[in-house]
């Protein structure tokens, strides 16, 4: 893979092949039953990234997801939409060199009898219609035809080359439904199946499809789907892997915020908001210039205006459009505007001629700054850096309008820019809405793709918001004490310590912090390998003789006494044999590791037989039970030994580095500490709209971030959380607070284990710094509803951060309205703790333990 794959990327794939597996068993046994297979993520999730590593792991095998390669593995990729096949096909090129030369859209002449293994056929419906050229001449029944059937000299028809696939008994044919949801009712007029039920189903002669994948952005859509085929009472279904969104937007893959700006009072302000589209372009620009310069990317983002127009747009008025931008934005000049209308050819506005350019091609066509659009663009188009978009679209098209904005979701450099709203957002800008229509794009948004999981989880909808930045009232101190607070990762599912160690080992020697990490991690696992070969010598010297030698059986009977005989042989393993065990044993030490202990045994000898003894080595100690722990354990202790050690000088690398640097220490399955980022500004409301009226939302001062005069909004606090910040203002210690985000490593982030034992983020609500006998301290405070279902877990995963990081801070409390009084669970005490951690719920640990707040 190109690309590193999220951890939540990870847990689906691994999760995905562990289905494909049975699937295939299914298959190959004897019942020969087929079957289906469901992978579904929110959009911008990345589901092609995941494929990807999934068919690769098909075809060539997995260390990572434990994974051994099905040598007859063929994929057929199918849609309804040519357009969407080929941007499909774009990612996997983009995700997988090793994919790159093995991807083939089925275009007619096919002359192949069947689908060749380790290559991926894309296919959409029009390629399998009655009148397609790959088709013509199938006989549906099974039966002989008295025309002559294929056209051009073609031996087979597609249906043919399909057929002749499914039957061969070396082949496994996975057909991967896109968009699952797609092509699979009946027609209006007949009950007549539709291509994609021909497909799954079989026909004729056909045989059905052994298994199907189905890869769509919601379980229930590709359940309607597969029930809708009528294939639920002949194919197992086996589990459907949904994606946890609050893990996808955790991830960073996805923009936090999404603003909408509109007029507030009647009129054509079509010019007005565009120029205010263009100006936020140009900051957006300047920003990630400045970014660029800071972290010293090589080539910053050059963010994208979409300009989305009705499908029958005005000439006159797109002309006048552009006409205003490139006043407005002269040095961009007209080269860099181009138009993904449905007409693929140069398009004539007034004095302009803007020329077309693929849906794929938008995102690295980086001379593009301004794109000309209609609705959605296309099916799976994404673009990243497009950042700004206008609609011209009237007030009744919100959800061609939400359709193109869940085109905009994705991340430019596919990380969050840490503590930095505004690059971590997208703005859409509505001329033609109201306060009243512009609430149904906001209906739209939540309910359809945008934030399906949920306010509290998908990406904030902020209209009109300020921009809050330091706040120069807070002391210095406060900051130097933020940025050294602990925070906690959230442990991985398919965590592997020693990749997790070469990972870190190849980012401290590109950071010149351990120039020759590599050497020395391997050093130290190749010493854990040799030591125990000499503390089981006895149980590694049978394990070579096994790799060494072939044992087998014969049996004897005798027909006319009906007697029967059994006996045993060995041969000697030849190089075949060594080299497949060898195989085994690198999964089991990682093909590096295997590769550089040959390195160290064999010492650069050139004798063949030394060179066969050290992989005969490394099969046998595979086959120790105490070779993965002893080498995982000791990967483990020297990550964090350089973790710990090299903080600092991690601490003073680019943002973009420690992001990196935060990425591996999270690839554990415990929670690992990693300090905080400081925030550089935030996106936040100041007014609401209550009917016709404008209200000014209550603010408060001294949070780290603010607007010119020091105060912060608070709209977004619940009572209980405006009674706790109030209380601790008036304490008459307090330096400075601050309203912890929802995610990003600027948050305060504690592992805990949900009801289920899944590992969560529990981010608390207030960090308060406050002067004392000791100087600055920081303190959590987190009132959250003793009623909440996960109240418990959250008490417990706070409970148990008070154990391990308590010293850092003055105070860790959680607070609950219990009987009509806020009261406090002081996690510093020891006997508090104990109460939580043996409580059968949390109001009862409040009755038990707590004190008025």
């Amino acid at each position: 893979m190109r690309f590193t794959l999220k951890d939540y990327q990870v847990d689906a794939a691994g999760d995905t092949l562990k289905e494909l597996a049975d699937a295939r068993e299914f298959y190959r046994g004897a019942s020969g039953r087929v079957s289906s297979v469901a992978l579904t993520a929110t959009t911008g999730a990345g589901k092609t990234v995941m494929a990807a590593g999934v068919i690769e792991a098909l075809f060539w095998g997995s260390e990572e997801f434990d994974a051994a390669a099905d040598p007859g593995a063929v994929v057929l990729w199918f849609s309804d939409d040519p357009s969407l096949n080929q941007q499909t096909r774009y990612r996997l090129e983009q995700a997988s060199d090793r994919l790159r030369n093995r991807l083939v859209t089925v275009e007619h002449p096919f002359r192949y009898q069947k689908l060749q293994p380790g290559n991926v056929y894309f296919l959409n419906t029009s390629k399998l219609s009655k009148n397609s050229l790959l088709v013509r001449g199938h006989d549906d029944l099974g039966m002989l035809s008295d025309v002559a059937s294929t056209p051009d000299m073609v031996p087979y028809t597609f249906w043919d080359t399909l057929k002749n696939t499914i039957e061969d008994e070396d082949i496994t044919l996975y057909m991967v439904l896109d968009e699952a949801h797609r092509g699979m009712g009946r027609r209006p007029s007949t009950d007549t199946p539709t291509i994609v039920r021909r497909l799954i189903n079989g026909h004729g002669s056909v045989p059905p499809m052994p298994i199907v994948w189905g890869i769509s952005a919601t379980v229930k859509r590709f359940e309607e789907a597969m029930s809708a085929a009528g294939v639920q009472d002949n194919r197992i279904r086996l589990r459907t892997i949904t994606v946890d969104p609050l893990r996808i937007q955790e991830s960073g893959l996805l923009k936090d915020d999404i603003v909408l700006d509109f007029p507030a009072e009647t009129g054509d302000f079509n010019t007005v908001l565009l120029r205010r589209g263009v100006r936020k372009v140009k900051q957006l620009s300047a920003a990630w210039a400045d970014y660029g310069v800071a972290q010293k990317e090589p080539e910053p983002v050059a963010p994208l205006l979409v300009l989305q127009v009705p499908n029958k747009p005005s000439p006159a008025e797109v002309a006048s459009a552009i006409d205003v931008i490139l006043s407005e934005w002269p040095e961009i000049g007209p080269n860099a505007i181009a138009h993904v209308f449905g007409e693929h050819t140069a398009q004539s506005f007034g004095p302009h001629s803007i020329p077309y350019i693929s849906p794929e091609r938008v995102q690295d066509a980086t001379y593009v700054r301004v794109l000309l659009a209609k609705d959605a663009i296309s099916t799976g188009w994404d673009c990243p850096r497009a950042e700004v978009m206008v609609s011209y679209r009237p007030a009744e098209d919100e959800t061609h309008i939400t359709q193109l904005l869940g085109r905009m979701i994705r991340t430019p450099l596919a990380r969050r820019i840490e503590g930095n709203d505004v690059l971590n957002s997208v703005e859409c800008i509505l001329p033609r809405f109201n306060k009243a229509t512009a609430s149904r794009v906001l209906e739209e948004i939540m309910g359809n793709g945008l934030n399906e999981a949920g306010p509290e989880i998908g990406p904030r909808i902020l209209i009109d918001p300020e921009l809050m930045t330091p706040n120069e009232r807070v002391p210095a101190l406060v900051w130097e004490l933020f940025s050294a607070l602990p925070a906690e990762t959230l442990p991985r599912k398919h965590a592997n310590p020693m990749k997790r160690l070469t990972a870190l080992a190849h980012a401290l020697a590109a950071d010149g912090i351990v120039p020759e990490a590599g050497r020395v991690a391997h050093e130290r696992l190749h010493g854990v390998l040799d030591g125990l070969a000499a503390q089981y010598s006895k149980e590694v010297a049978r394990a070579e003789s096994d790799v060494v030698t072939v044992e087998g059986g014969t049996v004897r009977g005798h027909a006319r006494y009906g007697m029967r005989a059994d006996e045993t042989w060995t041969e000697a393993a030849d190089e075949r044999a060594i080299q497949e065990a060898y195989r085994h044993g690198a999964r089991v030490v990682t093909p590096d590791i295997a590769r550089t202990y040959i390195d160290h045994l064999a010492e650069e000898a050139d004798d063949e037989d030394v060179l066969r003894d050290a992989h005969v080595r490394v099969a046998a100690l595979s086959m120790l039970p105490q070779t993965r722990p002893a080498l995982e354990g000791t990967a483990d202790l020297l990550a964090a030994e350089w973790l710990t050690k090299h903080r600092v000088a991690v601490k003073k690398l680019p943002e973009s580095r420690q992001s990196l640097y935060a990425e591996i220490a999270a690839m554990s399955t415990d929670p690992q500490l990693i300090p905080m980022a400081l925030p550089r500004n935030r996106q936040e409301e100041t007014r609401r709209s209550l009917g016709e009226k404008v209200e000014v939302i209550d603010q408060r001062p001294l949070h780290l971030l603010s607007d010119e005069d020091g105060m912060f909004p608070i709209g977004k606090l619940n009572p209980d959380e405006v009674q706790v910040l109030d209380t601790e203002l008036q304490r008459g210690d307090l330096v400075a607070w601050y309203r912890n985000p929802t995610g990003g490593r600027d948050s305060m982030s504690i592992a805990y284990q949900d009801a289920h034992g899944a590992w969560r983020s529990l981010r608390p609500d207030f960090l308060f710094f406050a002067e004392g006998a000791e100087g600055v301290q920081a303190s959590i405070v987190d009132p959250h509803g003793s009623w909440l279902p996960d109240a418990l877990p959250k008490l417990r995963g706070l409970a148990r951060f008070a154990e391990v990081y308590g010293e850092d801070f003055h105070r860790i409390e959680a607070i609950s309205r219990i009987d009509g009084e806020l009261r406090v669970l002081d996690l510093t005490l020891p006997e508090v703790r104990t109460k939580v951690l043996g409580a059968v719920d949390a109001d009862s640990a409040y009755r038990d333990v707590s004190l008025a707040y």
